[in-house]
């Protein structure tokens, strides 16, 4: 096999895209498409099959494949005579990615990347699988084998390549409506132990974690346990610290700079696949941080607080946003960084220190790391504990990590993959806003609030939509409902993990995210919600999250969003959209409990409403249930229920600029407010950097008599507006404007004494 090295071959088109996986693949001979209309108009015009290669920058086997295959020079002759190949980054085209991981698994019944997939000029694929060896092994084709084989059926069997395309295309579209003709299954209280006694079932009572190898981080599981723990079910709890108490003393934490690798490929939590992806360590963060809070174990604050520094540290652009991963393999070598030799360690130690150090981290001289595919050990050893060290043991170790972490540092790392992906900074919002509550961390409270903003204010297209990812200062890809998902329930995380009016703040941004989502994503036909919406281009099947993965299921974060915020506006609307989307998947819950935790934690928030709404709470007094066009509502407050003052729920002040909020007042019918003077509307408070440019003071818009007199009254609706400067030195962030609405109130026959209606107006300075 003739082989080029990158540096060899001339940049291709993917020297233009901004993923840094994509542009792993800048220099090979392949002569790589990204994917878009130019790669399907040559196959068409050509007459060529499309090969599509899905992955992602820090996928160990995408690797491999790319050094085996598409460095060969014989290999990518093949590919450039015969096929059009296109590039995708799974992280950027979730949809794309969807789409044929179907076909990968309705050809082959399992799933992984690279995905390999082979297409009609018009998309339909014919045949998929993921990775490929170059040359035959162990009686299966290699990718030589099988490019050839496909070129020749398609030259010589087009009718044959044809139909299959035509039956895979017609399989997967018949996947996405898995709710089609079932009946919903009941939904109740009694619903919500299924998933307890399926994760029961399946917990390794041994070595934590719920089935055998390879493990993964059971992220919402785990936050499904811990809540159940925290209303005193004990069996719950333990299973929930067993499993992370493995996890923290496995290998698959990284015990010197903190956070966690993507997976152990054992049963024990020691070997893992060694990528870090932020997805995994920002769920993690919450998770380990609502452990401390439920157990009070230092264990899990260390862990949490380790996540956490990893992240500031390494991970975080100066914009705000959070990168996506860094690769497993250094050096084209896998887990090289990451991995140690006793007689390293001895020799940065001492004696002394590095035999004390190797006895708690299990580094043995003959080394306790096999390679994943051979099983040999290689002397090399990854670290971990056996038991949790006590106070004394592990302020020694402290300075000891330390001075391994620098160490470490010198030597060359795992690459970089620095795009922002916004669903998973969204999630890092929750995790940091979780976690700052929970350990008492302002500065995680801060750093949930910085990348909020980031996503709010900047990682946005010309029209304001959210993107996907962003990078070197843009992005072109509209974000997915993952995206505006996640960053709903973060808002709604960061509401609940702040005080006072910046609460409402964090709420009203959360509302604008709720309606967005609903806006681009719901279905027309039916209940729910699609992965791609307004602002997509087309595939072959509109896909259809229900389950799930290393990231919670987008349809089951998305009706969570609904049903949160249904709950804390009193919104029986909202509240019936969200039950029937959680309806529409009631079979699955009640089959696969494990792998639907997502709709748990839905219906878990309905119950709750309902329960409320039976005692008497379910709203909150003079909050209206009305939607105003844009999929707002608007905040009010109420005084004896006979006025209620109403605003816009979210506004934004430009610094040294003029901001006006315009307030609507209702008065009950068969009341009136006394006209004149009797209605003030006052600004309490000494916020420097603003200003009232003029106290408000609206007309009477009726007239009432007293017997012998028409006296100016307030009836019905009527209007005001408050006008602020914003000082153009004022620093960027969330304020509230506390007003006093002072006012005598007439009606059945008797004025009252003056009634004093205070309120917060949010208000986010940018």
């Amino acid at each position: 096999m003739t082989t080029n090295s990158k540096a060899d071959s001339p940049p291709n088109r993917l020297a233009l895209e901004t993923s840094p996986y994509l542009r792993q693949h800048a220099h090979n001979p392949v002569d790589w498409y990204p994917w878009g209309e130019e790669a399907f108009g040559k196959a068409e015009r050509e007459r060529k099959p499309v090969f599509l290669s899905i992955g992602y920058s820090s996928c160990h086997w995408c690797h491999v494949m790319e050094r085996e295959s598409f460095e060969s020079g014989e290999i990518a002759r093949l590919l450039n005579e015969r096929f059009v190949s296109v590039k995708v980054d799974r992280e950027e085209r979730p949809d794309v990615d969807d789409v044929y991981m179907t076909a990968v698994q309705l050809t082959s019944g399992r799933g992984g990347w690279p995905l390999s997939a082979f297409l009609l000029p018009d998309g339909r694929p014919f045949f998929a699988g993921t990775y490929f060896p170059p040359d035959d092994r162990h009686g299966r084709a290699g990718f030589r084998t099988l490019l050839l084989r496909i070129d020749e059926a398609w030259r010589s069997r087009p009718g044959e390549v044809a139909a299959a395309a035509a039956r895979l295309a017609e399989e997967i579209a018949r996947s996405q409506d898995l709710a089609g003709g079932r009946e919903a299954a009941p939904l109740s209280r009694e619903t919500l132990p299924l998933l307890e006694a399926a994760l029961a079932s399946a917990h390794d009572r041994r070595l934590g974690g719920f089935g055998g190898a390879p493990k993964f981080p059971p992220h919402l599981a785990l936050a499904w346990l811990l809540g159940r723990g925290l209303e005193g079910d004990g069996a719950a709890l333990e299973m929930a610290a067993g499993t992370l108490e493995a996890m923290a003393l496995g290998g698959l934490q990284d015990h010197l700079a903190g956070g966690f690798h993507r997976y152990s490929t054992d049963a024990e939590w020691l070997l893992p696949h060694f990528e870090k992806m932020l997805s995994d360590n920002v769920q993690l963060l919450g998770v380990y941080a609502r452990a401390f809070a439920a157990t009070g174990r230092d264990l899990f604050r260390r862990t949490a607080t380790g996540i956490g520094d990893y992240l500031l540290r390494e991970m975080r652009g100066p914009e705000g946003g959070f990168f996506s991963a860094t690769d497993a393999d250094s050096e084209g070598e896998e887990g090289k960084y990451f991995l140690w030799t006793a007689d390293e360690i001895r020799g940065l130690l001492g004696r002394t220190d590095g035999d004390f150090f190797c006895e708690w981290y299990g580094v043995r001289k003959e080394g306790n790391f096999k390679e994943e595919a051979s099983g040999r050990r290689t002397g090399a050893n990854i670290l971990f504990l056996s038991n949790d060290p006590p106070a004394a043991v592990e302020a020694r170790l402290s300075p000891l990590r330390a001075r391994l972490l620098e160490a470490r540092g010198r030597r060359i790392p795992p690459s970089l993959d620095d795009k922002r992906v916004a669903g998973w900074n969204a999630l890092a919002v929750s995790g940091f806003a979780i976690a700052g509550k929970a350990l008492g961390e302002t500065r995680y409270l801060d750093t949930a609030r910085e990348t909020a903003r980031f996503l709010l204010e900047t990682a946005r297209d010309g029209e304001g939509r959210l993107l996907r990812s962003w990078k070197e200062g843009g992005g072109k890809i509209p974000a997915f409902l993952e995206d505006e998902a996640y960053l709903a329930n973060a808002l709604l995380d960061l509401s609940e993990s702040v005080p006072g009016a910046e609460a409402e703040i964090w709420l009203a941004e959360a509302e604008e995210a709720v309606g967005s989502l609903r806006r681009r994503f719901r279905r027309p036909e039916g209940p729910g919600f699609t992965l791609s919406g307004e602002g997509h281009e087309r595939l072959l099947s509109k896909s259809r999250d229900f389950f799930d993965k290393a990231t919670p299921s987008a349809s089951g974060s998305a009706a969570l969003a609904v049903a949160r915020l249904a709950r804390k506006r009193g919104d029986p609307a909202l509240a019936r959209e969200a039950r029937e989307a959680v309806e529409e998947v009631s079979w699955l819950m009640t089959r696969s409990p494990h792998g639907t935790e997502s709709w748990f934690f839905v219906l878990e928030e309905l119950l709750e409403l309902e329960r409320r709404n039976e005692n008497g709470k379910g709203r909150r007094p003079g909050v209206s249930s009305n939607e105003t066009d844009s999929g707002r509502r608007d905040e009010s407050a109420s005084a004896e229920g006979v006025l209620t003052v109403s605003f816009s729920s979210r506004h934004r002040a430009k610094r040294g600029t003029v901001l006006s909020v315009p307030l609507t007042f209702t008065v009950r019918d068969g009341w009136h407010l006394q006209g004149g003077d009797a209605l003030r509307i006052e600004v309490r408070g000494g916020d420097p950097d603003l200003s009232l440019e003029k106290a408000p003071r609206p007309r009477p818009n009726r007239a009432v008599s007293d017997g012998e007199t028409d006296l100016p009254a307030f009836i019905g609706t009527f209007e005001a507006d408050l006008s602020f400067s914003v000082a153009a030195s004022a620093a960027s962030g969330p304020r509230a404007v506390s007003v006093a609405v002072r006012y005598v109130a007439c009606g059945e026959g008797i004025c009252h004494p003056e009634t004093v209606l205070s309120l917060s107006v949010p208000l986010l300075v940018v």
